[in-house]
């Protein structure tokens, strides 16, 4: 099955609110954060479902990228 691509224009569509998905993007990749806890109604500790995260989760989250192994991955971000 092709990767899906996520247009960097269409991922803020992707955040969580009124019954949309909630996606975030890391390092080019987007992750469906939509049924994790943490992630509820689409934002997590100021971190907005729809966006890329990527320098929140690698340079200030105490957790890293470890989490993302748990994430179901949706595809890659692009431009």
């Amino acid at each position: 099955m092709a990767e899906k691509e996520i247009k960097r224009a269409d991922l803020a569509k992707y955040n969580g609110q009124n019954g949309n998905p909630a996606y975030v993007a890391v390092n080019g990749k987007v992750y469906d954060v939509t049924d994790s806890p943490a992630w509820t109604g689409g934002e997590h500790h100021g971190n907005l479902a729809g966006t890329d995260v990527t320098d929140a989760l690698l340079n200030k989250s105490p957790h890293g990228d470890k989490v993302l192994a748990k994430l179901p991955l949706v595809g890659k971000l692009v431009d």
